[in-house]
């Protein structure tokens, strides 16, 4: 039997290493692949969902752009979120700067942001000023869920790539690619049920739905499919207790309900509210007056 490899993250060994491994985002792939043959390219904005491929494509292009000899001297990769401070930006991202700017470098230098939405708006005008005074052979990847929270003026200085969704078909090709790659034995009785769970839980996101079938073969959750724990340990509620609270919904009085809800504990509720939403096409809203 061959050995299967927790030790290592799936998202990382995974991780798409050129631009025909990216899933789902053929508009901005096919741009980004005719700036690589120009050999030069604008500072850029990747926006979109979690676990839509922006970072694997942000470092695609530092890596097609660069030899593997300079990548690590002239990629400056930073977690928005966690480090860019204002002092951060004033030192470690000008320096980085300005060395290529006083060197004779003829390579692009990358700074890839990620997260960037999560930079306070002083700090991104501050960000702002860097970028318009940096040299051409300095190039921005910005990486956000959300581009509303970039401050215009950074934004009139890139092009903007969006990210949409992954469908189902891709991300569970993707998940059938990695059980295959990993000599995984998925039930064939429950494996539409199984590859149809990791893609409810991921909404989307393929590194989400990664680490579940990563955590869900961990916790030896896969020979025998035990779907109530794959839900539990995902933050979900367990399929019992949305059929209970479905059949009180439409039977019972709303006391039911509410009492079933107040006796789940640690209940997230945006993973619940996302269950309901699914189950909320069978309801019956005549039955109890639910449309009045």
């Amino acid at each position: 039997m061959v050995a299967i490899d927790l030790e290592t993250p799936w998202v990382e060994k995974y991780r798409p290493r050129s631009f025909d491994d990216i899933v789902s985002q053929n508009i901005a792939i096919n741009n980004l692949r005719q700036f690589v043959q120009k050999g030069n390219m604008p500072h850029m904005i990747f926006s979109g969902p979690a676990g839509t491929g922006k970072t694997s494509t942000a470092l695609i292009v530092a890596k097609e752009m660069l030899t593997s000899e300079n990548y690590a001297l002239n990629v400056l990769e930073l977690n928005a979120s966690d480090t860019v401070r204002m002092d951060y930006v004033r030192t470690v991202i000008k320096d980085f700067v300005n060395q290529t700017m006083i060197s004779d470098i003829k390579k692009l230098k990358f700074v890839l942001l990620d997260e960037a939405d999560n930079i306070p708006n002083q700090v991104q005008q501050a960000l702002r000023r860097i970028i318009e005074k940096t040299s051409n052979k300095v190039k921005f990847i910005l990486m956000c869920n959300y581009i509303n929270k970039i401050i215009d003026p950074i934004i009139s200085r890139c092009a903007v790539f969006r990210f949409s969704n992954l469908s189902k078909e891709s991300i569970i090709n993707r998940l059938q690619y990695i059980v295959s790659k990993e000599n995984l034995i998925i039930p064939k009785k429950s494996a539409e049920e199984f590859y149809e769970i990791l893609f409810f839980i991921s909404g989307g996101d393929l590194r989400k739905a990664i680490n579940t079938l990563q955590m869900a073969v961990a916790l030896e959750l896969i020979e025998n499919i035990n779907i109530d724990e794959i839900f539990k340990i995902s933050g979900f509620v367990t399929k019992d207790i949305i059929d209970e609270l479905t059949e009180a919904i439409k039977k019972e009085p709303i006391a039911k309900a509410k009492a079933i809800i107040n006796s789940i504990e640690n209940l997230d509720c945006r993973n619940f509210i996302r269950q309901i939403m699914q189950v909320l096409p069978n309801f019956d809203l005549n039955s109890k007056g639910l449309n009045k």
